[in-house]
């Protein structure tokens, strides 16, 4: 069992940054792939980033790519989201995920086991 907990959300003017973290308990942490998901009021939950067990490989959204980077310790047990230049349209309520499926690049939230209870960005203008 794996319980994942997201914090560092919170209201930020356009052009700021926030980084979000994920804590997760359980040492088999690791060993699998985790990704970030958003979902803004109305809309369908939509894929951020997600990164390999092991940090080395990374996949984007085309709309975060290059303002966003996500990043993991795995000693800490936690990944982060590091998100620079924020806009009015990543308000959002963001959610980190934990696969069971050791592949590089998941985006579809069918492939994730484990989800945390979400953290909110608002991003005014």
């Amino acid at each position: 069992q794996v319980q994942l907990v997201e914090s560092g959300g919170g209201l930020v003017q356009a052009g700021g940054s926030l980084r979000l973290s994920c804590a997760a308990s359980g040492r088999t942490f690791r060993n699998y792939p985790v990704g970030w998901f958003r979902q803004a009021p109305g809309k369908e939950r939509e894929f951020v980033a997600s990164i390999s067990w092991s940090g080395s490989s990374t996949s984007y959204a085309d709309s975060v790519k290059g303002r966003f980077t996500i990043s993991r310790d795995n000693a800490k047990n936690t990944v982060y989201l590091q998100m620079n230049s924020l806009k009015p349209e990543d308000t959002a309520v963001y959610y980190c995920a934990l696969s069971y499926i050791v592949a590089p690049s998941l985006k579809s939230e069918y492939e994730y086991d484990y989800w945390g209870q979400g953290t909110q960005v608002t991003v005014s203008s």
